[in-house]
């Protein structure tokens, strides 16, 4: 099992930046995905951002504003997001896949808040 605990969400003014984190812990390995997702109020939960042994990818309505890194010595990634809009306010999740021989386990954080907002 992994568990996943994200923190830095919040409340911030449009054109500002926040910084997210999801420690892992558990049995923390053969973990080749990490991901960031968001769902914002009635509408679908979408992947914004993740990162791979080899690469990051990013939605393209955050392409240029948010970058997604891992710090492997800690278990954690983050997500830092600049120059916030309005409508990158909604619930983030942290994402990890694992794969454990023929076996691919999907686990999630619980979400934090971020809402832009002046």
């Amino acid at each position: 099992q992994v568990q996943l605990v994200e923190s830095g969400g919040g409340l911030v003014q449009p054109g500002g930046s926040l910084r997210l984190s999801c420690a892992a812990s558990g049995s923390i390995f053969s973990i080749n995905f990490m991901g960031w997702y968001r769902q914002a109020p009635g509408k679908q939960r979408e992947l914004v951002a993740a990162i791979t042994s080899g690469s990051t990818n990013y939605a393209d309505s955050v392409k240029g504003r948010f970058t997604i890194s891992r710090d492997n010595a800690k278990n954690t990634v983050y997500l830092q997001m600049n120059s916030l809009k309005p409508e990158d306010t909604a619930v983030y999740y942290c994402n990890v896949l694992q794969t454990l021989g023929f076996a691919l386990n999907d686990y999630w954080g619980q979400g934090t808040q971020v809402t832009v907002s002046s």
